[in-house]
């Protein structure tokens, strides 16, 4: 079967990351599993018992999904501990939790497997797909989940203009969104105005959680369609609006509110009993009774009792639980490089080992000057292509490289990482050299030859070139430690930068606002360039951050944001072009324009190859498979599948 193909069962092959073993085989059990009198949680049978819970078999789907275990059949118990960092990390649980789509990827990140949809069908031209959903699964307050629950998320929740501004990418094809109909209980199509031959991967990574996201019966309560009380609601609640009302209820893929309300149904292995709320040092989640898997013996999982995500003010305090043996499995803010020989040092004190991370990103840090800023005089001197590729030959990558990342990179840009059948060498290594007497000269000529008396370079208007780089030191603190470096290297060409250090959430908001001067991110697309083209062109309004506006327009077909350039236009419709083409080759022919176009207009600028990443897995922790992916679209460890890591004693 070709890489592009789909077949009814239910899988999509892809070629992007080979050699990741210890796959979790996961399979729709036929009903054997529930008949043979599968056990549960002892906590559970106790409440079975007290008549406080539906009986096992009442809570299983008729055919359980059944998940083969990594090492062994589990044992029921145990709190498995991890960490947060502050109060704008909610996507560390995401990945740990909320993996529960329609589809989900295989271990290797090569495959889309069954989920919630046991098995679908593609018509032709990948513009209509039908999913037959697991029968009997229920959400975690014992209600069905149907057909009618997908159809709500989309039809009146995700298409719904007064709650997104934008209808999200992921469901949008030739400028039309998604159509989604019943066709029975179980059974539900999607239709788009094109083919969308992407559309089962991106329903596999995060972004694709949404037909699964929103109970019917319980987020309707909060939308004017379904609730003529609702004013009086909004009222009562002391909110402003009922979207607001919706959001703290219900809700969203990636926002703090969807781990904050312990009432919320979801299909996830576990639920939230203590919130991911405002001034909280902890979430702690508890066993979902109704959760819809079960391992090859029958038994209902997750086994693990409860998690519990400790809340660290900073990566110190962090470390510290890690070294000390008081966090479970960890690698998110701890995955540095610096952090690697303390953490190599400890593992007998911490009883732990460590977990090897595949990286699927590009770009271990991409800079993002905003092309679109609301001072003009920077915008111009931002959009200056000859601006871009001196400050990039102003900067030393090998002396970063030797310094922070102890030689295990080489200078980059963005693209498919090499050895990727999409390898785009002008992409990839255009403008890495360090030049600075080149710099200096490209800047002369670009007419910023006048200085003040410290040597920085003068804007037309007689100011002085500066501003401000964002990052986020919680989360990637080696960024800070390469804008320190790429601050000194930018000043011996007279430019002058200011490493901007800030809260996730501010970093955020900034960016959405267009308030930012430029900002750092970790490139994506090394493994996945069309899953996150961001680098490519301007795709995602939280990832093309050097012209938020022109997403925005992308986003809403022409309706808000800023009319980009020629270029970029004729890169979005070539993607849109790249995601409706099923042959694999013509797909890559597409993208090899798109990447074309990319060099020649060099909006984003890189500094090295990403390098492979780390954790920690405490020994007693078990079913863990010890190489993963590293991606937001296999959002790690959660195609892993927690729900099945266990404890022995």
């Amino acid at each position: 079967m070709r890489d592009d193909e789909f077949i009814s069962a239910g899988v999509t092959r892809r070629t992007f990351l080979a050699g990741v073993g210890g796959a979790v085989a996961l399979s729709v059990a036929g009903g054997s599993a529930r008949a043979a009198g599968g056990k549960e949680a002892p906590q559970l049978a106790a409440l079975v018992k007290e008549g406080k819970l539906p009986p096992l078999a009442d809570r299983l789907p008729q055919n359980p999904m059944v998940v083969t275990p990594s090492e062994k059949v589990g044992a029921y118990g145990g709190t498995l501990r991890r960490g947060l960092r502050g109060s704008s990390d909610h996507n560390g649980i995401l990945r740990m939790v909320g993996n529960q789509s329609l589809v989900r990827w295989n271990l290797e990140f090569t495959a889309v497997l069954p989920n919630l949809a046991e098995k679908w069908e593609v018509n032709d031209d990948a513009s209509q797909f039908t999913f037959h959903l697991l029968k009997g699964a229920k959400w975690s307050d014992g209600h069905p989940f149907t057909a009618d629950d997908v159809v709500f998320a989309i039809e009146d929740v995700v298409k719904n203009k007064e709650l997104y501004s934008a209808t999200p990418a992921q469901i949008v094809v030739g400028g039309k969104p998604v159509t989604v109909e019943k066709i029975d209980d179980y059974t539900v199509k999607f239709t788009f105005a094109a083919p969308n031959a992407l559309y089962l991967e991106n329903l596999a990574t995060p972004l694709g959680q949404h037909p699964t996201l929103f109970a019917k019966h319980y987020c309707s309560k909060f939308l004017p369609k379904y609730n003529a009380n609702l004013d009086a609601d909004v009222k009562a609640a002391g909110v402003t609006s009922w979207t607001e009302l919706f959001r703290a209820k219900c809700g969203d893929i990636e926002i703090p509110s969807r781990w904050a309300n312990p009432e919320k149904p979801v299909l996830d292995p576990w639920v939230i009993k203590e919130p991911y709320s405002g001034g909280a040092t902890r979430v702690l989640m508890t066993r979902n009774p109704y959760f819809w898997q079960v391992d090859t013996e029958g038994n209902q999982l997750p086994y693990i009792d409860e998690l519990n995500f400790g809340i660290s003010q900073d990566v110190e305090s962090l470390m510290l639980n890690v070294i000390s043996g008081k966090v479970d499995i960890q690698e998110r803010h701890i995955n540095s490089l610096a952090n690697k020989p303390t953490l190599s040092q400890n593992m007998e004190k911490g009883d732990y080992r460590l977990l090897s991370l595949v990286p699927s990103a590009a770009q271990q840090c991409s800079l993002y000057l905003n092309m679109t800023h609301k001072d003009p005089a920077l915008r111009k001197i931002f959009a200056d292509k000859s601006f871009r590729q001196a400050l990039s030959i102003g900067i030393n990558r090998q002396e970063i490289i030797d310094i922070i990342y102890f030689g295990q990179s080489e200078g980059y840009q963005t693209g498919p990482r090499p050895g990727h059948p999409w390898y785009h060498e002008k992409l990839a290594r255009q403008f890495t050299e360090y030049d600075p007497d080149k710099a200096n000269s490209m800047l002369d000529a670009a007419g910023l030859d006048k200085k003040s008396g410290n040597g920085i370079r003068l804007r037309p208007d007689g100011q002085p070139i500066f501003f401000a780089v964002d990052v986020i030191p919680t989360l990637y603190p080696d960024l800070v430690d390469v804008l320190e470096l790429v601050k000194a290297h930018w000043a011996g060409i007279g430019i002058d930068m200011k490493v901007n250090t800030i809260e996730r959430a501010l970093y955020y908001t900034r960016g959405d606002d267009n308030a930012h001067d430029a900002q750092v991110w970790p490139g994506p697309g090394g493994l996945d360039p069309m899953l996150d083209p961001r680098d490519f062109f301007a795709f995602h309004p939280q990832g093309s951050r050097y012209a938020i506006p022109w997403t925005l327009w992308y986003t809403s077909n022409g309706e808000k944001g800023e009319e980009p350039p020629e270029s970029q236009k004729k890169r979005m419709k070539l993607y849109d072009e790249a995601r409706s083409t099923a042959d694999l080759d013509k797909r890559g022919a597409i993208m090899k324009q798109i990447f074309d176009l990319a060099a020649e207009d060099f909006e984003v600028m890189g500094v090295c190859l990403a390098v492979g990443g780390f954790g920690v897995i405490r020994n007693n922790l078990r079913n863990v498979p010890e190489k993963q992916p590293d991606s937001w679209s296999w959002p790690n460890p959660g195609p892993a599948l927690p729900q099945q890591f266990t404890f022995t004693s």
